[in-house]
């Protein structure tokens, strides 16, 4: 498995829509939750919804899995409407949500017995799901033993396995890899990623961990306070707000001084004899301060890009600090043996 942040695929306009929404809304009480959101998520992509707590991220996917209705706009999972035919979408579905849904009194395999059964899987056919999924996640020498003795990355493990016996092929994940540790957390991205890249499913993930979506996603929207203050790639949300700049090193201070003439906005550092000239982090900037430098015959030792990250990204669109780890205020209710049920 490569830990390298590759695209999914390619999102494209002409790729069907696995989801979409118009002008959703949905209001508790006097607090406006949501306020007219849009959403097209073609089908094999991987999108990611960043916000701070309360913005709003897990009441649009409890919408968007029918677990609420919206108070206003309309919403399509795989073609079907929510409210109209909640039916056919949970059958298209999978639900993970912050907190491992998964019975501590039971064996792995029992688990995913069980939802292999909610499923109205015949007995064979459940085993070989189970023992497949245990094979996939790496859980075959835990199979038979009680998930109240898992850690926490493995139980994660096995909960993203229960969603999967029903083969869905839109994936909700809400904050999938809280209080997990940053090896678990990386392998949990692999499986999530395999999952799309070997399966072509749809992966719908809510995260405050800004390095995650980085990672994994083909598309992110930033949500504050109800509405899309941004969407993009990551490199298109980083090219968003100033800082970026390319950083050019000299040797020769002669040719540092023709530089910083030349690049008047740069900003310099006269003891490393570096200049730290603004850009966008786009390869026709960067190629455009080459070409200056190689006409004016003026010699860099080196050069380099820098942009801003997407913890950058999300201060300034939202005026807070990310704070992962913290749970939301409002938690996606864990897809218990109740609600995997209504999935079936």
């Amino acid at each position: 498995m490569s830990t390298a942040n590759t695209p999914t695929a390619v999102a494209t306009p002409t790729r069907a829509a696995a989801i979409s929404a118009r002008g959703l809304r949905k209001s508790y009480g006097d607090k406006l939750v949501l306020d007219g959101i849009d959403l097209r998520i073609p089908e094999g992509t991987i999108f990611a919804l960043l916000g701070p707590n309360g913005a709003g991220k897990t009441t649009t996917v409890e919408i968007l899995s029918t677990l609420i209705t919206a108070d206003a706009g309309e919403a399509r999972i795989a073609g079907h409407d929510v409210t109209s035919a909640a039916g056919a979408v949970r059958r298209q579905i999978g639900v993970t949500g912050q907190f491992a849904a998964v019975d501590g009194l039971l064996t792995a395999e029992e688990n995913l017995l069980l939802m292999a059964d909610l499923h109205h899987l015949s007995r064979a056919e459940g085993r070989r799901r189970a023992a497949e999924l245990l094979e996939r996640f790496e859980l075959t020498e835990a199979a038979r033993k009680n998930v109240a003795t898992f850690s926490g990355g493995m139980r994660r493990k096995l909960d993203l396995a229960m969603t999967l016996v029903g083969r869905p092929r839109i994936i909700f994940l809400d904050e999938p890899t809280t209080g997990l540790d940053p090896r678990s957390r990386r392998v949990m991205w692999e499986l999530i990623r395999d999952l799309v890249t070997e399966e072509g499913v749809t992966i719908f993930l809510t995260t405050q961990y800004l390095e995650e979506a980085d990672h994994l996603a083909d598309h992110i929207a930033v949500l504050d306070r109800g509405t899309f203050v941004a969407e993009g790639t990551a490199e298109e949300l980083k090219r968003l707000i100033p800082g970026g700049h390319v950083r050019v090193r000299f040797t020769d201070e002669s040719h540092f001084e023709t530089a910083a003439s030349i690049f008047g906005v740069a900003t310099r550092d006269d003891e490393s004899l570096t200049l730290q000239i603004p850009s966008d982090g786009s390869l026709a900037n960067l190629r455009s301060v080459i070409d200056v430098l190689d006409t004016t015959g003026v010699q860099a030792e080196s050069l380099t890009v820098h942009t801003p990250d997407l913890d950058d990204v999300f201060l300034a669109l939202t005026g807070r600090q990310n704070t992962p780890g913290t749970p939301s205020a409002q938690p996606l209710p864990t897809q218990s043996t109740t609600q995997k049920e209504s999935n079936r």
